[in-house]
């Protein structure tokens, strides 16, 4: 009993900073600041992007995870999945056939009935990203699975 006590208490503490708890996401002053070359540097992509994606978008795809996407808190650091959401590195696709289009839509509608993990993904990942965010964490996300 004290074993799924613990369990369901990790469960509960996740969620609550999945859901915007009060862990929240990384603190602004962590985030790289515009005019810095950190913010300003686009990494060389070694691989074909989908029509329509940049290196640049990636990019801020990356920031949009790790920053107010909040994305990390269920797939984690680096997209390699932990106990409420899937690995994002693999070609092991749950949702959606691994498309930058499936990816979109995934990030856009959400997953209401997910088929390996406890949790539901709210659209958008229960925050308030644009249009455009949701497109580059996306474009983010297909490049995890691809090693870039």
């Amino acid at each position: 009993m004290k074993e799924f006590t613990r369990y369901s208490s990790l469960l509960i503490i996740l969620a609550l900073a999945a859901c915007g708890g009060d862990n929240g996401p990384p603190a602004a002053e962590d985030a790289p600041q515009p005019g810095t070359p950190a913010a300003e540097e686009v990494p060389a992509l070694t691989m074909d992007l989908p029509a329509g994606v940049t290196a640049a978008m990636v990019a801020r795809g990356q920031q949009v995870y790790e920053g107010a996407g909040i994305c990390y808190t269920c797939h984690m650091q680096g997209g390699v999945g932990g106990p409420l959401g899937p690995n994002l590195t693999d070609d092991h696709w749950i949702n959606t056939d691994g498309s930058f289009d499936g990816i979109v839509n995934v990030v856009l509608n959400g997953v209401t009935q997910p088929l390996e993990h406890p949790g539901i993904m709210l659209p958008r990942g229960g925050t308030n990203i644009s249009d455009e965010d949701v497109r580059a964490v996306s474009a983010y996300v297909w490049t995890l699975s691809r090693g870039s």
